[in-house]
């Protein structure tokens, strides 16, 4: 080690401050001792060292107290700090915790002198002009102590409340929480969140300035004009027009970026802002990630993963709760069985993967097709199903027949460029005082063999139970 390093060692007992002082002079170090941490945390503010050498646990006040202070002061925010104690993994925990470039066990003079030659920077930090002058009383200290351990024990709670959010399961739940804490200690115009993949979009501004703040928000992430935005408005946002640019804050899971949150500050902002953005994004990596992991479950039990719509299962309980709503609420419900037609061929001809390209094909269009209130599922092989809420039977033959034509002016590519036709067969029934599930989807999957019974490409509607007067027509399903 170079000579001209300067070390101050804080150590109550005066033989063994003495005989380590000794020992690190010997290796070229400038070593002043002294018995007390405020004489020591006083002489380093007021004369950086190259590093500091202090116990964990002392009278007063800690290593880690200790280590802090220095840690917020600019002027020894770089001074390494090589805390000692008794060998203990709590000790070790602490030390690590508060900052400390090392640890060792008291007595082993020889870690400790290591442990300052690999602390100390190549260059020294000493010297640098920039120096806190204390008065040498211990209120002093203990007062800037308290003040740093105040805001330490903000930022933990701030940690807490973003960390919370990890029970919320859902991305819109999530924002609208973390909307509801944020802006009960900061003052914003909005507050925006994007997550990369899958993309998702929120928005808090107020009600007034919603329109200016969404422009703002998409030109701060680069968002295009396609992307959806979810919008909470309310008045926990300001209407004032902003006076810098937002604040933009990655947010990281694993040493990835997995989204980024901006502010913008009303006004002439808060200088508080921008560390309390930091420490949510910080935090907010985890409770994000365990968000998106519990939709995309959510997403993988209920969605046929061929064409993206709902499976069986998911269609059918939200079927059975659709019912539920109608019944009690007394407006009319009708369902659409479709059936491609001459699929068998398709796949004989083309091959199962075009069978599956048309498949997923279809799905897009039915989901494109329905309303936000309708309900869209396959059903199994080539039968899909759509739900059409609020619908009596003239709406529902439009809507039917509306998707019908869209199937088939559809242009699906084979391997080869060619196009190849695609037709279905939809059955509409319309529910009924005593129709259940099951009786209901019977009887839109009888008029759908109607249909292809009367040749295929057309629309059937299942004959109403109550002006029924004949037998039930019987269709055979071997019909393809």
């Amino acid at each position: 080690m170079s000579p001209g390093y300067s070390v101050i060692l804080i150590d109550p007992e005066e033989q063994t401050r003495d005989v380590l002082i000794e020992r690190l002079r010997m290796q070229g170090y400038r070593a002043t001792g002294f018995a007390g941490p405020v004489a020591g945390i006083t002489a380093a503010l007021g004369s950086p060292p190259s590093a500091v050498i202090a116990d964990l646990w002392m009278a007063g006040i800690s290593g880690v107290q200790l280590t802090r202070l220095l840690r917020a002061e600019p002027a020894t925010e770089r001074v390494p700090v090589i805390l000692r104690g008794p060998d203990s993994p709590r000790n070790r925990f602490w030390a690590e915790r508060a900052g400390a470039a090392a640890y060792v066990v008291k007595g082993h003079m020889g870690d400790l002198v290591r442990a300052i030659g690999r602390s100390i920077p190549p260059v020294a930090t000493e010297d640098e002009g920039f120096f806190t002058q204390l008065q040498d009383d211990e209120s002093t200290i203990r007062d800037r102590i308290a003040a740093y351990l105040d805001a330490a024990l903000f930022e933990s709670v701030l940690a807490a409340e973003v960390s919370a959010l990890s029970t919320c399961g859902a991305f819109d739940r999530l924002f609208d929480l973390l909307t509801q804490f944020v802006s009960q200690v900061m003052s914003y115009r909005w507050l925006a969140l994007s997550v990369n993949r899958p993309s998702h979009v929120g928005l808090h501004a107020h009600p007034a300035a919603h329109e200016q703040c969404e422009r703002e928000a998409r030109e701060t992430f680069n968002l295009p004009s396609d992307i959806a935005i979810l919008h909470i408005e309310d008045e926990d946002a300001s209407a004032e027009p902003p006076s810098a640019r937002p604040l933009v804050r990655p947010i990281e899971f694993g040493r990835e970026i997995i989204a980024h949150i901006a502010l913008c500050q009303k006004g002439s902002g808060d200088r508080q802002d921008a560390r309390i953005l930091d420490v949510v994004a910080r935090e907010m990596g985890g409770p994000l990630r365990m968000a998106l992991l519990v939709e995309e479950t959510q997403r993988a039990a209920t969605t046929d993963p061929l064409t993206g719509i709902m499976n069986r299962r998911a269609l059918l309980a939200a079927l059975d709760l659709e019912q539920s709503r109608s019944e009690r609420h007394g407006y009319p419900l009708s369902l659409l069985m479709l059936d491609v037609d001459h699929f068998k061929p398709i796949n004989d001809e083309h091959g199962h993967a075009m069978g599956d390209r048309v498949l997923a094909a279809l799905g897009r269009l039915f989901a494109h097709q329905a309303r936000r209130t309708d309900l869209v599922g396959r059903w199994g092989g080539e039968e899909f199903v759509v739900v059409l809420a609020g619908a009596a039977e003239p709406g529902a033959r439009i809507a039917a027949e509306r998707i019908r034509s869209a199937v088939e002016k559809m242009s699906v590519l084979d391997d080869k460029g060619h196009r190849v036709a695609v037709t279905v067969s939809i059955g509409i029934a319309c529910l009924e005082v005593r129709d259940n599930v099951e009786v209901f989807i019977d009887r839109a999957d009888r008029a759908m063999y109607q249909a292809k019974a009367a040749g295929r490409n057309r629309v059937a509607v299942s004959p109403s139970v109550l002006r029924r007067t004949g037998p039930d027509l019987e269709i055979p399903k071997e019909i393809a």
